[in-house]
């Protein structure tokens, strides 16, 4: 792919914009939720699905919306995704009940799908010299960060300084802007063409089983885990999963391409990606509910509490990570990250109803800064093993498991704090002590699956080599180097 040098890095702002504004979303809605249940009247059931309608769609979609970039062109497919969510955003603030606020939720989910399935795999074959793209990898994964902690301030601020629909308003200029941008910066491409891994039967299968799935895992909070419901769609879900890979290995044009699971690098990162995000986003969740139902904290007071951990990881990604990931490679980077952040989650078993924001909780903070190292060191393993034609397939796995990580890490460390604080409760403990009871369960299953990521980190991942497979000559001995 032939491109203007500095092109590329105005590229990857566009990109790292939509990165930004997905996380945005995905944060800022939190601390506006109350809001928007007095306004619209959700009912405490109904509250949920203004994340679930996100959610699901969103890692749903995201590996057909990956492989759907390399067939028709990955420029296309994130213009699309941007138009999507951009329009929807519009719908949700303009929304004046539950059922639309929900119907827009949705399309935004699509819409995050289509344009963060193609990202990583346009930015891998924007950068092919290793140290330029893990300085990339970087840069994107700084403007995650940034959206983390612009969200939980922004959103407070909006929510009480004007009204929650502003907290979807504020994507349509940002979304606008990368449209426009992109336009002009993204370099065309015109995909290998549908012909080429045009699998109606397994778009289908992949994604209601994905849908199912993740729509499984979310509703058992509700449920329970042995619940016929749960027990029901699981088994569907799985069944159905099952039958996609059955149709990739005999496919005559696969959507996914069982090849991309040949690299031992790309399923160790995949599964240290999902082992770390369930626990790390499922922290975000839980100490922020910490903060304000024990501690008394406002949404403002608790976005401001978080800022220090996203500019600590948005900092360290930016300005350390890649040249780390240089010297002592990405491998490395990784399990010195995920040490750091399980050193956080064992000082959170910890907290107690009256513990207090310099001595508790800003030490964790300080060493959630971990996530600087590993969130751009899992992007740079995850994508080691993609060729050129898969680029926007590994992207939309990659982005897949980090979904259905983050949606499965909520989902059980939430029903075993709620469990564990019914328990308590029940033995006679007061309502802040039955609360933190059920957080330091959590926070303690977090560690957990914070050590199963390290133990994957250091078993199964290797240094990887620079991939040039399906490159020019040129751009190959640029890749080698």
């Amino acid at each position: 792919m032939s491109y203007v040098r500095n092109s590329r890095w105005t590229a990857l702002g566009v990109l790292s914009a939509t990165g930004l504004m997905t996380i945005l979303d995905g944060s800022i809605v939190t601390v506006a939720m109350p809001a928007i249940q007095q306004d619209l009247g959700f009912s405490g059931a109904e509250l949920s699905w203004i994340v679930n309608a996100y959610l699901i769609p969103f890692g749903g979609l995201l590996l057909l919306a990956g492989r759907l970039g390399d067939l028709i062109g990955r420029r296309t497919m994130f213009l699309a995704g941007n138009a999507i969510f951009t329009a929807a955003s519009v719908l949700a603030g303009a929304a004046t009940g539950p059922g639309l606020l929900i119907a827009a939720r949705f399309l935004q989910g699509v819409g995050s799908a289509l344009a963060s399935a193609v990202v990583l795999g346009i930015l891998v074959t924007l950068f092919t010299d290793a140290r330029e793209r893990g300085k990339a990898i970087a840069i994107f994964s700084f403007t995650g960060a940034a959206g983390a902690s612009i969200g939980q301030v922004l959103g407070g601020v909006l929510t009480d300084g004007l009204s929650w629909p502003w907290i979807f308003f504020v994507n349509v200029p940002i979304g606008v802007i990368t449209i426009a941008l992109a336009l002009m910066a993204l370099p065309a491409d015109r995909g290998i063409g549908l012909a080429a891994g045009a699998d109606i039967a397994g778009a289908v299968l992949v994604t209601a089983g994905l849908m199912l799935g993740i729509y499984t895992v979310v509703k058992v909070e509700e449920y329970g885990w042995l619940a016929a419901h749960t027990l029901g769609l699981g088994a569907v879900s799985l069944a159905l999963l099952a039958g996609f890979v059955v149709r990739q290995a005999r496919a005559k044009a696969p959507l996914m391409p069982l090849r991309i699971l040949r690299s031992r690098n790309v399923v160790g990162a995949n599964l240290a990606q999902m082992l770390a995000l369930s626990g790390m986003f499922a922290f975000q969740v839980l100490v922020a509910l910490y903060m304000q139902r024990v501690l008394g904290y406002g949404a403002l007071d608790t976005g401001l509490a978080m800022l220090p951990a996203a500019v600590g990881i948005g900092s360290i990604s930016l300005f350390a990570s890649a040249r780390l990931s240089a010297r002592f490679g990405a491998r490395a980077v990784l399990i010195t990250g995920l040490a750091l952040l399980i050193a956080a989650m064992l000082l959170l078993t910890r907290v107690t109803v009256d513990a207090g924001y310099v001595t508790h909780l800003l030490p964790v903070m300080v060493l959630i800064s971990g996530g600087g190292l590993v969130l751009p060191a899992l992007a740079t393993l995850g994508m080691s093993g993609a060729r050129e034609s898969d680029a926007g397939l590994a992207s939309g796995f990659f982005n897949t498991t980090q979904q259905v990580g983050m949606a499965i890490g909520v989902a059980v460390l939430s029903t075993m704090a709620a469990s564990r604080t019914g328990e308590l409760l029940t033995a006679g403990a007061g309502q802040a002590a039955a609360l933190t009871g059920g957080y330091r369960l959590a926070f303690g299953i977090s560690a957990g699956l914070l050590v199963a990521a390290f133990a994957v980190a250091l078993t199964v991942l290797r240094r990887p080599a620079p991939v040039a497979a399906d490159l020019p000559v040129a751009e190959e001995k640029t890749a080698a180097a």
